[in-house]
């Protein structure tokens, strides 16, 4: 008996230890956008946070799509030292307005391409810095459809939409969340609390909301994790616990 309530407490102890892994991986292994969400009609600054999935290849290149449907005006990128940034534009079916003024183009894609011996190995991640605005106040979301190519030649295809009420897709494309603005200066901007400097059409200090950025997202993910943790090694305790009352309630009866 004694062997058999051993037995089925290691179980439990092991299925309570998978679920730290299950729980903690996937949050951070597919191609995402963060900050996850921004207000309508400002200006932003994202990071394109690229995690290498491979176990034996490495990422050297990746590409971004901006909706045309919801056009921005204005795209600039962060240099990001080993990487190599190139911009695509596309003209526009309907001009947009931008601060009174017609703009009949915009960015339909951006590169970053890998120079040689730099790459995003496995077990690492990148980030890509943009500068972006103003945003859309027609739609609640952007969605940016993302492709990661591997130096092995493997490319995967970051596209897929979710939709309401189904499972998240296996590949799903990363999306910026719109809110409704609350405040913001003369062009509908509003600061980001991450930024330390503004310049006139909102575009806040990169670095610093950076750091921001990873630190707020590391201490979400430490504690997720901390909290599963906790729960496991409460659901031992009260395993082994269980088992000592056995083992007592035995001894006492013979």
């Amino acid at each position: 008996m004694r062997s058999l309530a051993t037995r089925r407490i290691a179980a439990v102890a092991l299925a309570a230890a998978t679920s730290v892994v299950v729980l903690a991986g996937p949050a951070s292994a597919h191609v995402t956008v963060n900050p996850g969400s921004a207000p309508q009609g400002g200006y932003t600054a994202v990071d394109f946070r690229v995690p290498n999935e491979s176990d034996s290849a490495s990422t050297v290149k990746l590409e971004v799509n901006l909706p045309l449907d919801h056009p921005l005006a204005s795209v600039r990128t962060l240099p990001l030292p080993g990487w190599t940034a190139t911009i695509e534009k596309a003209k526009l079916d309907k001009p947009i307005k931008v601060h009174g003024n017609d703009v009949n183009e915009a960015v339909s894609k951006i590169t970053w391409t890998a120079d040689a011996g730099i790459k995003i190995a496995p077990g690492q991640f990148q980030e890509f810095r943009v500068s972006l605005g103003p945003l859309p106040t027609d739609t609640d979301k952007l969605t940016f459809k993302a492709l990661q190519s591997y130096d092995n030649g493997d490319v995967v295809r970051w596209i897929d939409e979710a939709k309401d009420g189904q499972p998240e897709p296996a590949k799903p494309a990363p999306v910026l969340t719109l809110s409704k603005a609350s405040s913001g200066d003369a062009h509908g901007v509003t600061a980001s609390p991450a930024a330390t400097s503004a310049d006139s059409h909102g575009h806040g200090d990169a670095k610093a909301q950076a750091a921001g950025d990873g630190d707020a997202k590391s201490s979400d993910s430490t504690a997720r994790v901390l909290g599963v943790v906790g729960i496991v090694v409460g659901v031992i305790g009260a395993a082994f616990g269980v088992l000592g009352l056995r083992r007592k309630n035995g001894s006492a009866a013979s």
